[in-house]
């Protein structure tokens, strides 16, 4: 059975960093894509980032040049790391992960989320 475990959330002020990471636990699994949605409070969850296990990476454009996304295939983990933080990426923040399964089965899921809460 497959779990997304975040870790890394919390408070920081405006222009500090942050860093997220997403890890996939189970057995026989493969990545295909992972990436970090945000929430904002009475908005809709969008694309943050996200990354296939080639590398290939995707930005929305309030991240790029501030946010870089990697991943560590063998770990099977995902990492957001978010510098010059403002309040406007205030939210929660979802692991998305789409990976290959044991007999040619498919998983696309959801971590927990974890807050991310930038001051001003």
């Amino acid at each position: 059975q497959v779990q997304l475990v975040e870790s890394g959330g919390g408070l920081v002020q405006a222009g500090g960093s942050l860093r997220l990471s997403c890890a996939a636990t189970g057995s026989n699994v493969t990545i295909n894509t992972m990436g970090w949605y945000r929430q904002a409070p009475g908005k809709q969850r969008e694309l943050v980032a996200e990354i296939t296990r080639l590398g290939t990476t995707n930005y929305t454009d309030s991240a790029k040049d501030r946010f870089t996304i990697s991943i560590d295939n063998a770990k099977r983990t995902v990492y957001l790391q978010m510098n010059s933080l403002n309040p406007e990426d205030t939210g929660v923040y979802y692991c998305n992960a789409r990976l290959f399964l044991a007999r040619l089965e498919k998983y696309d899921g959801w971590g927990q989320g974890t807050q991310v809460t930038v001051s001003s």
